[in-house]
């Protein structure tokens, strides 16, 4: 490393935020870039820790350590190769990922983690600022044709990287625009959707067909996608929205985050016809489900102008420190405070909701809780039980349920004929990606479960080798970890 004391000289620092009470104006992405000299300073941190178990944290495999001294030295375009050599999309990852790698960070043991994710997200913005990311066409093609079916962070990557290997690749897509969640799920003041259209172009550039407004299964059936392609890889997201079956659950006013989220990006966007509207203006809005999905239910529901906004998480309040039952390098479940957190809501932890209270014209105006605890059982998961005595009826006229997903469509998977895992995703391997149909692989979130971006990403990336490996009988692609330095 070109800094061997750089952790010892200088403190985390980590990028700043507008003032809350300017941002919530605005879906505008809201954060304040270090200067070159900072970042220099944070990529000098990197410890020459000998192991880097930061790799082990990274989905991807990201050389972490290499791009984190190249940017120490300000060698940014040597940063930028390193750092595409194992992720496609670092301007998405550098936004949106929790960086499990700064979790696993030696460094953090005793001090604060290097900043991984913020010196990742600064590489490919200077990268672009730029220039040096540009459109890289394959030499030669072959004569396979590969259907991606979904366009999120998985189906991208998949389709980019054997785009690489030369075959022609076809991306469905059957919302109107690329990016699925990325698109019609994350916030734009999260991720505005410029930083989307500039990566989109370049891989239109390289030769990837886009088709969007297509929803496979239904426009087109399985028998047609195996007439027309050699290979079928399904990287769809998990859309089945785990529900909440309570008394009142049907009432006006009970909202699935992921309808109330992206008719938002909608909005923002510009659409006009966006069916009922969903918003939090002058409600009290109530967010049950104290994951990432509940945070941007919050910084949105803000933005509206609500009245009040309340989080409910049915699990106890963690602490801020390292669990003693999740030891380094592991990822901790720890309290994580986002900034939409900060913009005015109020938490509270340990709370079940019971019923949702409605009006005479099926409108929502309040629900009901009850504390919980939660005992543990030797062998077993803890036990949960409500507390006597603590029912409480809250006033609400909006409640987004951000409570997960349970498994993705299978209209398609059901016409391919393919066989589902215990917990109703679409089996396949990791070694090889393979369903149990020949030619038909799968990705992501329908092969492993509603999971992490950076996840996608891998996964993505590991099915396109092993579907050119089952197309040319062996493959040049990268897998994880492996460098592929000449291709930006």
């Amino acid at each position: 490393m070109g800094k061997t004391t750089g952790f010892l000289e200088f403190e985390r620092k980590d990028e700043s935020y507008a003032p809350a009470k300017e941002r919530v104006k605005n879906y505008n992405e809201f954060t304040k870039p270090l200067n070159q000299t900072e970042l220099r300073n944070q990529g000098a941190r990197c410890m020459d820790c000998g192991i880097p178990f930061c790799h082990s944290g990274c989905p991807l495999g990201n050389l972490i350590p290499d791009f984190n001294d190249a940017v120490y030295q300000g060698k940014w375009e040597k940063a930028t190769k390193i750092l595409h050599s194992t992720n496609n999309f670092p301007e998405f990852t550098g936004r949106l990922c929790p960086a499990p790698c700064e979790e696993a960070c030696v460094l953090g043991i005793n001090e604060d983690p290097v900043s991984i994710e913020n010196i990742e997200k600064n590489i490919v913005e200077t990268a672009f600022k730029n220039g040096w990311i540009t459109a890289n066409t394959p030499p030669k093609r072959t004569d396979k044709k590969v259907a991606v079916i979904g366009s999120g962070p998985a189906g991208l990557a998949a389709a980019q990287q054997l785009n690489r290997a030369g075959h022609t690749v076809t991306v469905y897509e059957r919302d109107e625009k690329i990016g699925g969640l990325l698109r019609y799920g994350i916030p734009d003041f999260k991720m505005e959707k410029n930083v989307i259209d500039r990566r989109l172009a370049i891989l239109e550039e390289e030769g990837i067909i886009f088709k969007t407004g297509v929803h496979v299964g239904v426009d087109i059936k399985a028998d047609d996608l195996k007439k027309e392609f050699d290979a079928v890889v399904l990287c769809g997201g998990a859309t089945i929205k785990r529900t909440l079956p309570i008394p009142g659950s049907d009432l006006k006013g009970v909202v699935q985050a992921m309808d109330f989220l992206p008719q938002n990006n909608r909005r923002v966007d510009g659409v006009k016809d966006l069916g009922e509207e969903l918003v939090a203006t002058d409600k009290d809005v109530i967010v049950i489900g104290g994951g990432d999905t509940g945070s941007d239910c919050i910084g949105t529901s803000i933005r509206h102008g609500a009245n009040s906004v309340s989080n409910f998480e049915i699990m106890p309040m963690a602490g801020t420190e390292r669990p003693v039952g999740q030891p380094w390098p592991f990822w901790p479940m720890r309290l994580r405070t986002s900034s939409s957190h900060k913009e005015g809501a109020e938490r509270f932890f340990s709370i079940s909701t019971k019923k949702f209270i409605g009006d005479e014209n099926g409108n929502l105006t309040g629900l009901i809780t009850s504390e919980v605890k939660w005992q543990p059982v030797p062998g077993q998961r803890p036990k949960l039980t409500e507390v006597a005595g603590t029912e409480k009826e809250w006033k609400c006229q909006l409640a987004l349920l951000a409570l997960g997903f349970t498994g993705s469509e299978t209209t398609l998977a059901d016409q391919f004929g393919l066989e589902f895992d215990e917990r109703t995703n679409i089996k396949a391997s990791e070694s090889n990606y393979k369903t149990n149909i020949p030619s038909v692989f799968v990705a992501g979130d329908q092969r492993r479960g509603q999971s992490l971006i950076v996840w996608a990403i891998s996964e993505g990336r590991q099915a396109a080798y092993h579907i050119d490996t089952y197309l040319m009988g062996k493959s040049n692609l990268p897998l994880k970890g492996e460098g592929d330095l000449p291709r930006i």
